[in-house]
């Protein structure tokens, strides 16, 4: 959909000078899918795939028609192997990512989620694997700031002090640091020290200009309560908060364009590499501005099992907002993204066509509050947009 009229210069995609859309950071393993349900111990054999919240981010991406760039540190193993080829297949830059001849790229095993209650078994085997060794020494800097966007999640910064130590150097206001979008995934399980962990993710998340985070994750890892607006209450600095509420939809707080005061927008040269919808370097001027808030319930969707879908969410999202797309249409593609992953067993699959997610974005709210998706729908999508296609 081309958008015409008073609406059109809110979403006309801004024109970066970067090279690449976005850049993602962080640890991808090979995944083990069960070849039947049942628990770890009773199931014979796996199907192997891949998973990891900023690969998947990447993957979902590039699959959109966008320049990505996932930066990261493998085993110099098969299964290294078997992870480069797999995400340089879906489109993404993987030219920046390393081996590491000592340690070893991480896997986990899992079983089918029970559709009604989300209940299932994971396993890693991650402790001490090649991505934990990132280090700010060690990280291909220039890569990471060849982006229009950095996307980063709190997973990362649990692998190691050095982990935690890149991400703090990657969140601090600096010249040239790209927009940083960040993703809270707050996994509690990961951190040595609970209480570390809730306060390292706050942190970042402050630092951030683009925050995502779950209303049940934020009570869990910081105790906040009372819906989007008390987990805004608790994370005012980014310029744009969204919150994901699951089945109940997304919230999203967005403050007006202003000057920043930690000196990152003036260092871009007044942000005009700057997707639409977003900041630079967290803003903290003196006189707080207003939030514009946006509210979209999600489509119902018959779920196969939900590894994967805030990733998807988050790539949706973000894949609107270098386009340059209003803010309902941007948590629109996310919904619509997250409901590809919902629909299928793995962490990642095909997204709709851009053609037909902008279509359904753009549907009156009565419509779009009666959709309803299921597994296979985006392949059908496809299939249709090719008939249409075809003389």
């Amino acid at each position: 959909m081309t958008p015409t009229g008073p609406a059109a210069a809110e979403s006309r995609p801004v024109d970066g000078t970067r090279p690449v859309d976005v850049v993602a950071l962080g640890e991808s393993m090979v995944t083990f899918l069960p070849s039947r349900p049942g628990r770890l111990a009773d199931v014979p054999s796996f199907d192997r795939g891949i998973g990891g919240a900023e690969s998947n981010v990447a993957c979902v991406l590039a699959a959109a028609g966008h320049r990505v760039k996932w930066v990261g540190r493998v085993g110099d193993d098969g299964f290294g192997d078997h992870l480069v080829e797999a995400i340089t297949a879906y489109g993404v830059d993987t030219s920046a990512v390393r081996r590491d001849p000592h340690r070893p790229t991480g896997i986990y095993f899992r079983t089918a989620g029970d559709r009604a209650t989300d209940e299932h078994e994971v396993l890693y085997y991650r402790a001490g694997s090649a991505a934990s060794a990132m280090s700010p020494d060690n990280a291909p800097r220039a890569e990471l700031d060849s982006g229009r966007v950095l996307h980063l999640s709190g997973i990362t910064a649990a692998l190691s002090a050095d982990c935690l130590a890149l991400l703090r150097g990657l969140t601090a206001p600096r010249p040239g640091r790209p927009l940083v979008s960040f993703d809270v995934n707050h996994r509690a399980h990961l951190w040595r020290d609970p209480e570390t962990g809730r306060t390292v993710l706050l942190e970042l998340a402050r630092r951030s200009d683009l925050v995502f985070v779950g209303e049940d994750e934020a009570e869990e890892a910081w105790g906040v309560t009372g819906g989007p607006e008390a987990v805004r209450a608790a994370l005012p600095e980014p310029r744009v908060l969204v919150v994901k509420q699951g089945a109940g939809g997304a919230t999203l707080f967005e403050r007006a364009d202003g000057a920043a005061t930690d000196g990152a927008e003036s260092a871009r040269g007044a942000g005009t590499d700057r997707p639409h919808g977003a900041g630079a370097g967290g803003d903290r001027d003196d006189e707080p501005r207003a939030d514009t808030v946006t509210r979209v319930p999600a489509p119902r969707v018959d779920v196969v099992a939900s590894t994967g879908a805030g990733d998807a969410f988050a790539a949706g999202y973000l894949s609107a907002t270098l386009r340059g797309l209003p803010a309902r249409d941007r948590l629109r593609h996310g919904h619509l993204a997250a409901a590809a992953a919902l629909t299928v067993p793995g962490d990642l699959a095909p997204p709709p066509s851009r053609g037909h997610a902008d279509r359904l974005a753009a549907l009156d709210d009565r419509t779009w509050g009666t959709l309803r998706l299921g597994p296979g729908w985006t392949a059908a999508a496809t299939r249709a947009d090719e008939e249409v296609r075809t003389p």
